[in-house]
């Protein structure tokens, strides 16, 4: 555990460890937050919001970039995640939460097989946008990177929170499949809508 109180962000997001984040800041207590980050070129967490609050795993990030700072303190940063963390008590003498965290990583698991990362790799490359960035195969925990592509913030919370590639290499190539069904539905459907439904009046009316 960390002697120091994490500042604690709460987003509709999951981020994860060496991916980036694009955020806008507009709140004065996040303002606040922000400018004591940069001050001590500190980390804050970033932890996903829900309508009972707050869950307990969260990803530190690192302010990489200010893009834009407007004339009313609002700014527009790049971040970038670090750590996993737990929290292990909220802290809320500030206008923003801190919390007292856990840092951990992934624990020793079994290897990946080769037909499970074939068959991640081959879904990943058959849903990922054009314009997403080419991931670094060398990296230990690849699946972060692959999980990028995904919005469910409850499959990314729980990716997240395992502590075992392997593990979340299995359950990537489980989602995948069904996610690329489902997107290869929605763009059919936006294909096909614009053709129907267009009312045409009978003559004369």
């Amino acid at each position: 555990m960390q002697e120091e109180l994490l500042p604690l962000f709460p987003l509709q997001a999951v981020l994860f460890p060496r991916t980036a984040l694009p955020l806008h800041i507009f709140e004065e207590r996040y303002k606040q937050m922000i400018a004591e980050v940069q001050r001590g070129k500190s980390e804050f967490g970033v932890v996903l919001a829900g309508e009972k609050g707050i869950v307990n795993t969260g990803c530190t990030a690192t302010i990489e970039q200010v893009l834009k700072k407007y004339p009313d303190g609002r700014m527009d940063l790049v971040t970038v995640g670090r750590r996993r963390f737990e929290i292990i008590l909220l802290n809320d003498e500030r206008p923003y939460l801190r919390g007292a965290v856990e840092f951990f990583d992934d624990d020793q698991s079994d290897p990946i097989t080769p037909e499970v990362r074939r068959r991640v790799l081959e879904a990943y490359n058959d849903i990922r946008a054009g314009d997403s960035a080419e991931p670094e195969l060398t990296d230990p925990q690849l699946s972060f990177q692959l999980a990028q592509v995904v919005p469910d913030l409850d499959f990314r919370q729980v990716l997240l929170a395992t502590r075992s590639e392997a593990d979340r290499m299995r359950r990537l190539a489980e989602f995948f499949p069904g996610y690329g069904a489902r997107l290869r539905q929605i763009e059919h459907v936006r294909a096909v809508a614009p053709k129907n439904g267009h009312a045409k009046h009978p003559p004369g009316v």
